[in-house]
């Protein structure tokens, strides 16, 4: 069960590295809500916190399953503080809006990502009641950046053209950075 203060009593994991597989494989459906899945998500909030960041998804911290978490203001600075299972995105729609993105498991590396200003996403909570988010904004930004995450991309998956070279560029820059697998691409 969560605590009182999300992550208090969660431990800080390392926050999975954009070329490890789990990231960039689809995650699987959650089928157990039990204490279990309470702890893994007391954990990222815990990691989330510790990285400062405003979502994250289970496979940012090496684990294959359809959750994140977010703690995320929108654009009228109200606060969206919660967490999705089985998250599935039924709409992504208004404007879209080129905003600066990051990525915990890309560290320092941020591009003008262009997302729709809207985003709706149901899932389930803990107890495998069903819920439903809808984010406008930067939240909008989040969920959308998250539901990707455990559907195997990254942000800059999102990118095209000079923004894409850019950001690469970047990329093999990083201390943190490591050539792709043979076989898949770099970002």
């Amino acid at each position: 069960m969560l605590s009182r203060i999300p992550g208090s009593a969660g431990v800080v994991h390392p926050v999975t590295p954009w070329a490890s597989s789990v990231l960039r494989t689809p995650c699987a459906t959650v089928e157990s809500f039990d204490a279990e899945l309470a702890r893994l998500v007391e954990d990222m909030f815990a990691t989330m916190y510790a990285e400062d960041g405003v979502g994250l998804a289970a496979n940012q911290i090496g684990v294959g399953l359809r959750v994140f978490v977010y703690d995320c203001p929108d654009d009228e600075d109200e606060r969206h503080l919660g967490h999705v299972v089985n998250p599935v995105l039924v709409e992504a729609d208004g404007v879209v809006v080129a905003g600066e993105e990051g990525c915990l498991s890309l560290p320092g590396l941020r591009a003008q990502t262009p997302r729709p200003d809207r985003a709706v996403v149901r899932g389930q909570d803990l107890t495998g009641a069903a819920i439903e988010i809808e984010g406008t904004g930067f939240f909008a930004r989040c969920l959308l950046h998250e539901t990707a995450h455990l559907d195997g991309g990254v942000f800059l998956d999102e990118l095209g053209g000079w923004r894409r070279a850019r950001a690469r560029r970047a990329m093999r820059r990083a201390e943190w950075y490591v050539p792709a697998v043979e076989g898949r691409h770099d970002a």
